[in-house]
């Protein structure tokens, strides 16, 4: 009866199973399954992958604010000026065309998600190109903000496009943090890395919260709100997200923004904050980029933004936009396409568009050094 229950529903499926198309899941409502037989997705295969993720949780221990003070330990005046949250268990889900065909875990817990909030900021300066806020990512910050954030001979020089591939070696402090103490080397000493040769942006790659925070306060400057507001307002109500999910910045990123005191969001959570946010609302971000930045037939995020912050940048191989490209590189994943892309966040946070095969992959708590093996099982299953 089971059988037949499914043969059913497989002939009355719409034409996006066919590949023409996505099912997008209204808001406050059930997300549709489906076998993964129904695409003809190996199951067994696909239950292995998943009991890998289950098994294989994020070493690190499940209270964030301790991981953090571990994580960044050698880092000089490391502090903690955001919210912390004690983290659930591994959750995760895997849709195909829009269709959930596995989860695990509690997909609506709300945890902290680290550095893929970066890629949720990518978005707002996406949206910001598209809306004419910022007329290119080669214009300079000067031209924007005119504040002292940008002074000198060489944080004159950065661009946009530098502050989003990370490659604008920054210089500076924002909110009390140093970017020279954000994941210095392991070489040398603090008046080493205070007096190190600045190089020219845009050649070089450096992983660096306190300059991705720079472009928050850059982006709060261009959009005049609260950037939260506007991912509310312009992405995830259009999407039809939840009313859980939260975006914080620090105790101290507050600034005037037309006679109004606006928080400065974070772009992860290396010192608390950025976004908190459940599974399923991952899902549904990552959802739209799957399909171009349209949801339910309109356009929310050009097609154009998605295939700019997707493409590799002249610094990093590997490197978008605030994206994880898996391009040949440090970070490739042997053996699987090179159009795949995700957001990545410390404790094993990922979102992953692997568009060949119309998917997306959600898993939260994964043990980091582990994904690669990961995403090989589950590349087995829908190949």
């Amino acid at each position: 009866m089971k059988a037949y229950y499914y043969l059913l529903l497989t002939l009355a499926l719409p034409f996006c199973v066919q590949g023409q198309d996505f099912y997008y899941p209204e808001k406050n409502s059930s997300w549709e399954m489906l076998t993964p037989e129904t695409f003809d997705i190996n199951p067994k295969h696909l239950e292995d992958a998943v009991s890998f993720a289950e098994d294989n949780e994020y070493s690190g221990g499940r209270d964030l604010r301790v991981a953090i003070v571990k994580g960044f330990a050698r880092e000089p005046y490391h502090q903690i000026l955001g919210p912390t949250k004690k983290h659930g268990g591994p959750s995760g889900m895997i849709l195909k065309n829009g269709y959930v065909i596995a989860q695990w875990g509690d997909t609506k817990r709300v945890d902290m998600t680290f550095s893929v909030t970066k890629s949720y900021l990518s978005t707002l300066a996406g949206l910001a190109v598209d809306r004419g806020l910022i007329a290119s990512t080669n214009d300079y910050l000067t031209d924007y903000i005119w504040d002292a954030t940008f002074d000198g001979e060489h944080n004159q020089k950065i661009r946009w496009d530098h502050l989003l591939t990370q490659s604008s070696d920054w210089s500076g402090s924002i909110w009390g943090l140093h970017d020279w103490a954000d994941r210095p080397p392991k070489e040398g000493a603090i008046d080493d890395w205070k007096k190190r040769t600045l190089n020219e942006p845009g050649t070089y790659f450096k992983y660096n919260d306190v300059r991705v925070n720079v472009l928050s306060y850059s982006l709060l400057n261009v959009w005049r709100k609260p950037l939260p507001q506007v991912l509310k307002t312009e992405i995830m109500d259009p999407i039809g997200a939840s009313t859980t999910w939260r975006w914080f910045g620090y105790r101290n990123s507050w600034t005037p923004i037309d006679g109004v005191r606006v928080e400065s969001v974070s772009g992860g959570g290396h010192s608390g904050g950025g976004l908190f946010i459940s599974t399923e609302d991952h899902a549904r971000f990552g959802l739209l980029f799957l399909s171009k930045g349209s949801w339910n037939g309109k356009q929310l995020l050009s097609e154009k933004w998605i295939e700019q912050a997707t493409t590799a940048s002249a610094a990093n191989p590997n490197y978008g936009y605030l994206w994880w490209l898996n391009k040949k590189g440090p970070r490739y994943w042997e053996g699987a396409a090179e159009n795949i892309y995700y957001a990545a966040g410390f404790g094993g946070n990922f979102i992953i568009v692997i568009p060949d095969q119309k998917v997306v992959v959600v898993t939260r708590w994964l043990e980091p050094a582990q994904v690669a093996t990961f995403v090989e099982k589950v590349l087995k299953a829908i190949e």
